[in-house]
């Protein structure tokens, strides 16, 4: 940990703030496990998902999908008709954390994952991110974490200097792409270490 004081903190959304399985939703659907284990591994699977968070629209990416897998049909739809379904709640611990970071005015800002048309679906309920100044959402700059330009724009418009800011994320390859421009970073496991980090820097 550095001793550089922290003038904003970044959140990640999935599986910081929020959790997020694509089988939330497909354990409803399916009750045989060979099928189930299909979806998951090679229909509607985390790698093809990204392409709509770096900024492939639906339109293109389900009929591309259900006419490579004509039988999974009605689960490709369902995909992205119900997404957030995949997104079972909050994660323990992480809204209080925001909570207590803005009521002390640190400033705070996400940069996310996050398919446009899937966001413009799951922000208007959620009510933890009127908290947040500004949120660069990577399926509407249509480029997606660890490319470094994501940390480029964000920094940008968020106005602040990278090495002044807590970046926070659970995946190890975002970690690294922000430690290699500047950022400060916490890697993301669980709300109990991240309070300790954001205790011992003096920011709750």
């Amino acid at each position: 940990m550095t001793n550089m004081p922290v003038d904003a903190v970044v959140f990640d959304v999935g599986r910081v703030l929020y959790q997020w399985q694509l089988s939330a939703l497909f354990e409803k659907m399916i009750d045989d496990p060979a099928r189930l284990e299909k979806v998951l591994g090679e229909v509607v699977t985390e790698e093809w998902h990204f392409l709509h968070d770096a900024g492939r629209p639906l339109s293109q990416m389900v009929p591309e999908r259900i006419a490579l897998f004509p039988d999974y049909a009605e689960e490709i739809r369902a995909y992205a008709t119900r997404f957030n379904e995949t997104i079972p709640g909050p994660v323990e611990g992480s809204h209080a954390l925001v909570e207590r970071l803005d009521e002390r005015g640190v400033p705070l800002f996400a940069i996310t994952n996050f398919g446009a048309e899937f966001w413009a679906g799951f922000r208007p309920h959620e009510r933890i991110f009127d908290r947040f100044r500004d949120i660069v959402v990577s399926g509407e700059e249509r480029i997606a974490k660890p490319d470094p330009a994501i940390f480029s724009l964000s920094a940008e418009r968020f106005g602040h200097a990278p090495e002044a800011m807590l970046f926070i994320d659970d995946n190890a390859a975002n970690i690294e792409a922000a430690r290699g421009c500047g950022w400060q970073v916490h890697h993301f496991t669980e709300a109990a270490s991240l309070e300790s980090d954001l205790a011992a820097r003096g920011l709750i």
